[in-house]
C-alpha cells in the first residue's frame, strides 16, 4: 500500500507552493484603498448635473451674502421709491414709461410699477431674506430631528412610542392651515395692535412655526434607521465593553447616519424656501416694504397685466433655484449610494 506523501514532508516545498498561492500585494486601483467621503466625492464631481447644479446654488448664496455690497457698487437700494421722486419713470396710469418694465441703464431690471422701486437690488434683497429664513429653519430641524430621532430609536419601549404619536400627529397636520390661523393671535399677543410688527419677530416667528412642523420627517427617518442599527453587532459590542449609551450614539450611531440626514437637509432647503414664499404670498409672514421672494410674487400679481416683467424676476429666480436644488439634493444622494455606479 502506497502511503500518500504530506507537503509538511518537504518544507522547502511547502514554502514554494505557499508563495505561488499567496495573493500579490499591489497598488490599489480605482476606488480601492479610498475613504467614502474620496469615493462620495469623485462620484459626485462626475455628475455633470450635480456640479452645474452645485454652481448655481453657491452663485444664490454668494448674491445673497453680498446683496448690500452689490447694492452699493449698483448705486441703488431696494426701499426709496424712485419712480414717486421722479415723475417721468411712470406714466399717468402707474406703469414704467419705458418698455420691459422700464429696463435701462440706470435700471438694469425695470422698476416696479405705481412706486417705483428697483426691481435688481429688491430681488437681491428678497434672494437674501428668503435663503436666510430657510436656512435657518433646516439647520434648526436637523438639529431637532436627529436628536429626537436618534433618541427614540435607540431606547426604544414607551419613549418611542410617545415620540412616534407626536410625529404622526405633526405629520398629520394640515401645517399651512394652521400657519394663517395662528399667525394673527401670536402676533396680537406678542405685539400690541397699536404697534406694527418688528422684522426680527416675523422672521424669528416664521422660523419657529416652520420648525415646530418641520422636524418631523427627518426624526421618523432616523427613528428607523437607528431601530435598525442598535441591533447590529458592533453597537452590542460596544454595550459589552461598557460603553456609554452618549458614547454609542455618537461614535457608533451617528457616523453611519450622516447620509441619510445630508440628504434630507437638502432636499428640505428649497421645500422651506417654497413655503416661506407661499406664506408671505398669502400674506402670512414677511410683507411689504419688506424684501422678499413671497412679497414679489404677491405684488407682481397684483400688475401682471399692465407689467408682466416684474413677476417674472422673482418668479423665475425661485423656479431655478429650487430646481437646482432638487437636483443637487439627488446628486447628493446617488453620490453616498455605496450602489450607485458611474
Amino acid at each position: 500500500m502506497t502511503i500518500p506523501t504530506s507537503n509538511a514532508a518537504n518544507p522547502l516545498e511547502a514554502a514554494h507552493s505557499t508563495t505561488l498561492l499567496a495573493p500579490t500585494a499591489s497598488a490599489p486601483k480605482g476606488g480601492a484603498g479610498r475613504s467614502p467621503g474620496k469615493l462620495a466625492w469623485r462620484r459626485f464631481k462626475r455628475d455633470r448635473t450635480g456640479v452645474i447644479s452645485a454652481y448655481v446654488v453657491i452663485f444664490f448664496f454668494v448674491v445673497s451674502i453680498c446683496a448690500p455690497l452689490i447694492a452699493k457698487l449698483y448705486g441703488k437700494d431696494p426701499y426709496t421709491t424712485y419712480g414717486a421722486n421722479d415723475t417721468s419713470l411712470l406714466d399717468d396710469f402707474g406703469s414704467p414709461v419705458l418698455p420691459n418694465g422700464g429696463m435701462s441703464s440706470d435700471f438694469w431690471f425695470g422698476i416696479e410699477p405705481q412706486l417705483g422701486r428697483d426691481v435688481l437690488t429688491f430681488l437681491l434683497y428678497g434672494i437674501r431674506n428668503s435663503l436666510l429664513i430657510a436656512t435657518a429653519t433646516t439647520l434648526l430641524v436637523a438639529l431637532i430631528g436627529i436628536a429626537v430621532g436618534i433618541t427614540a430609536g435607540y431606547l426604544g419601549g414607551k419613549t418611542d412610542y410617545l415620540v412616534g404619536r407626536v410625529i404622526d400627529i405633526l405629520l398629520a397636520f394640515p401645517s399651512t392651515l394652521f400657519f394663517i390661523a395662528f399667525w394673527p393671535v401670536m402676533l396680537s399677543i406678542l405685539v400690541s395692535p397699536e404697534e406694527s410688527t418688528p422684522v426680527w419677530l416675523t422672521v424669528v416667528s416664521l422660523i419657529t412655526i416652520m420648525t415646530a412642523f418641520g422636524w418631523a420627517s427627518i426624526a421618523r427617518l432616523l427613528r428607523g434607521e437607528v431601530l435598525a442599527l442598535r441591533e447590529r453587532e458592533f453597537v452590542e459590542a460596544a454595550r459589552v465593553t461598557g460603553a456609554s449609551p452618549a458614547r454609542i450614539i455618537f461614535k457608533e450611531l451617528l457616523p453611519n447616519l450622516w447620509t441619510p440626514i445630508l440628504i434630507q437637509a437638502t432636499l428640505a432647503l428649497p421645500a422651506f424656501v417654497t413655503a416661506e414664499a407661499g406664506l408671505s404670498f398669502l400674506g402670512v409672514g414677511l410683507t411689504e416694504p419688506t424684501p422678499d421672494w413671497g412679497v414679489m410674487i404677491e405684488r407682481g400679481s397684483n400688475v401682471y397685466q399692465s407689467d408682466i416683467t416684474f413677476m417674472l424676476f422673482p418668479g423665475a429666480t425661485m423656479v431655478i433655484f429650487v430646481i437646482a436644488f432638487n437636483l443637487l439634493g439627488d446628486s447628493v444622494r446617488d453620490a453616498l449610494d455605496p450602489k450607485t455606479k458611474r
